[in-house]
């Protein structure tokens, strides 16, 4: 398994990326920390960058001291230990509590498991070149339509019906899209955060381009990729002018 990835903060002063990382020999997680909207307390004395950081090394202890745990047995465990992690400083009962998508691939016994919560999407190239996007976009779905008010996205976060993230609720990791499939009908997976996504959702490219580029050019051009755009295009939908942006192409020999 050739695991290449590339982060970057938003390239604003002063900007600490709030998507992370954190890879195996045999798995990789990306994260994507969600920034609180100005003005909102969430009732923890850490920040996002914080909060996935810890995500990350639990999920690496998992994955390393229980190689047969299941991938939302394992996000379940590592919510939970980041919680733990922060019960006696922080309020874990306020809705605002720092929160982050997952995006986990782990091979095992030549089969390919992949989890999937909020919006940071897994592309699956085929042997035959064909792409299978699994995005988890319930974000996009709430009820009224956009734009949201952030009483509705509070009132539905972590909420049936609502949407799912990695925060103070381990059951969470149950609403996760999650799946397996045999490793030889599989010849590389992206996986991205919503930075980089936007090359699809906003600026015309297609999964096909991104997984091409990546393999090619290797997951840093995908960065340069979404930076050029957003300087030349703008934001769309209201969106941010800038995001951190993650990608990540995984491999066989």
């Amino acid at each position: 398994m050739r695991i290449t990835y590339t982060t970057e903060p938003a390239p604003d002063p002063g900007r600490r990326n709030e998507d992370y990382v954190i890879a195996g020999p045999d798995w990789i997680a990306v994260l994507d920390g969600a920034t609180a909207p100005q003005g909102v307390k969430s009732g923890c004395v850490h920040d996002v960058p914080w909060l996935v950081a810890h995500l990350g090394a639990a999920l690496a202890q998992q994955f390393t001291t229980r190689p047969d745990v299941d991938l939302p047995s394992a996000l379940a465990a590592a919510i939970r230990s980041t919680m733990a992690a922060h019960e006696n400083t922080c309020d874990l009962t306020n809705v605002d509590s720092p929160s982050s998508t997952a995006a986990i691939i782990r091979c095992r016994n030549g089969r390919l498991d992949y989890l999937v919560l909020c919006d940071s999407p897994i592309a699956l190239r085929s042997s035959d070149g064909r792409i299978t996007v699994v995005d988890d976009d319930r974000t996009a779905h709430l009820p009224g339509g956009r734009p949201y008010s952030r009483e509705l996205v509070r009132s539905l976060r972590n909420q049936a019906g609502g949407f799912w993230v990695a925060s103070t609720r381990p059951e969470a990791a149950r609403e996760a899209l999650t799946g397996s499939l045999d490793v030889g009908d599989l010849d590389g997976v992206l996986m991205v955060t919503d930075g980089v996504s936007r090359l699809v959702e906003w600026y015309g490219h297609t999964w096909e381009s991104l997984a091409s580029t990546a393999e090619r050019d290797g997951p840093g051009r995908l960065v340069e990729l979404v930076r050029a755009a957003e300087r030349e295009y703008g934001p769309k939908n209201g969106g941010k002018v800038h995001d951190d942006a993650t990608a990540a192409w995984v491999s066989w020999a």
